[in-house]
């Protein structure tokens, strides 16, 4: 009996992976993105019709990809944890921060965004520059935290 649970639990805990992951991609690519819309963005007139057309797109990023991402990734990837136990690893607690670093940091990007509707351009082309490669490295310190679970 407890095999066939052990079992379904096995089951339930990769389709919740592999949901985790699905969402963690589309998150990652729309934090990459975001950043780099700014660039073009910030180029644009206040109030010029280019500046309207990114304000839409990046209305649209958030609206579609960015926001409904993190909310599944955050569901399933806790769903996941409660699932494995994972609270007792080590390892979780770390990527834990960093995944709270990334929420932080889409906090400060949709934060940014309505600064540069408003008219406002509070960094240069090179500082969001910059910030894009944020969710690079925190990705890539992710990554390394699961697969090879140093602790």
């Amino acid at each position: 009996m407890f095999d066939a649970i052990e079992a379904g639990l096995l089951d339930i805990a990769l389709w919740l992976k592999a949901g985790h992951l699905i969402f963690a991609f589309f998150w990652i690519a729309g934090l990459f993105m975001l950043p780099r819309f700014f660039v073009y963005h910030s180029a644009a007139e206040p109030g010029s019709a280019e500046d309207k057309a990114w304000i839409e797109r990046e209305a649209r990023l958030k609206k579609i990809i960015l926001t409904p991402s993190l909310i599944v990734v955050w569901i399933l990837g806790l769903t996941l944890a409660m699932t494995v136990g994972a609270f007792a690893m080590g390892w979780f607690h770390a990527k834990l921060l960093f995944v709270l670093l990334l929420t932080a940091f889409h906090g400060i990007m949709v934060a940014r965004s309505k600064k540069m509707i408003a008219g406002d351009r509070p960094m240069s082309e090179k500082q969001l520059r910059m910030w894009g490669e944020f969710p690079g490295i925190m990705l890539a310190i992710i990554v390394i935290l699961v697969i090879v679970k140093p602790f």
